[in-house]
Formats: C-alpha cells, structure tokens, sequence
C-alpha cells in the first residue's frame, strides 16, 4: 500500500467522502483526476497495466488500475457501489441483466473517457474494454472489500454465471495465458 503524504491525503479524502455515500465519492474522484500528476506522481507504475491496491479494508477499497491496449473483460458484478474515475485514455462499458434462463441480455454501453467520473450501483453487471492501442489509466473506488466479497463473473454473455476467480483477474491484466 502506499505511504507518501499524497497517497494518505487521498486515502483520508476517500474515507471521508465515502462516509456520506457514493456520489461525494464520486465528486472526489472528479477533482481528483482532472488534476491526474498530483496522485499520479505518488501512484506506483501509471504506465504499466496491471490492478494496484491503494487501500483495502471492509468498508473501502481504492485501486489503480491500468488496461493493457485493447484489453477486454469479460461480464461480472461488484455486489457493492463503484465510482470508476478515468485519468487517461478510455473504458468503455457494456452493461448486462441476468436471463431467465442462462446466460445474460445486453442493457446497453457507455465509454468513460479521460475526466469522466461515474457511480456503478451496486447490482450492476458489465464487461469492460480498453478499445486503445495505448494504455488507460483509472481509479476504482469500491464501497466494500473488493478483494474478499463473494462476486460473479461470466466467459460471455451466453455462459453461466461462474463465482469470480481472482486470479484469473490478474492473469487478464498481465496478459499471461489462462
């Protein structure tokens, strides 16, 4: 985790604005990245893919993460509130609701792009890609202990619903083989 004074301040910032619920988290991470060298300069590696932990605890999970160019995941949910904050480049989103049946039904997508802040509520299912030949860099905010909760993740959209694996999570952002 990280220690420079920055990287306490945005902690504390992050906490504080958490207490009163996503979107002041939400208008942290717009400040925050529309001034993107102040954290950066105290972030570890912002032009090497990969998903960094900022901070981590059962109400809170702050990451950096940066999407190799044209990386794609696949379907899957947080089961908590999201504030995704893009510093550089862009993500785009596709968002999904369960069948009755398996497998998932398209609700439609958005692209997040340098200076955009936006809350994922916490029953939202999405795919995200990297459609850049260049890396994007992010900030993920989580409401909850990212890394412990209990989550679903699909292989596509006409899969069924598989318990997320983490570390198939961190092979897809090393972009080794599965």
């Amino acid at each position: 985790m990280h220690t420079s004074p920055i990287a306490q301040r945005f902690i504390a910032d992050c906490q504080e604005a958490c207490a009163t619920g996503p979107s002041r988290v939400r208008d942290l991470i717009a400040q925050t990245i529309s001034d993107p060298l102040g954290l950066l300069s105290a972030l570890e590696s912002p032009d090497v893919a990969g998903m960094r932990t900022i901070y981590r605890a059962s109400h809170l999970t702050i990451l950096h993460v940066v999407w190799r160019p044209e990386m794609k995941v696949p379907p899957h949910d947080h089961r908590m509130w999201a504030v995704i904050g893009v510093y550089g480049g862009c993500e785009v989103n596709r968002f999904w609701c369960r069948t009755k049946g398996s497998g998932l039904h398209s609700t439609g997508e958005a692209a997040f792009c340098a200076g955009d802040a936006v809350v994922l509520d916490a029953d939202v299912i999405h795919s995200v890609a990297n459609p850049l030949a260049h890396n994007t860099g992010s900030i993920h905010v989580y409401g909850g202990d990212f890394v412990a909760i209990e989550r679903s993740e699909w292989a596509s959209e006409y899969a069924r619903e598989e318990r997320f694996d983490p570390q198939r999570a961190v092979q897809r952002f090393s972009g080794l083989p599965k």
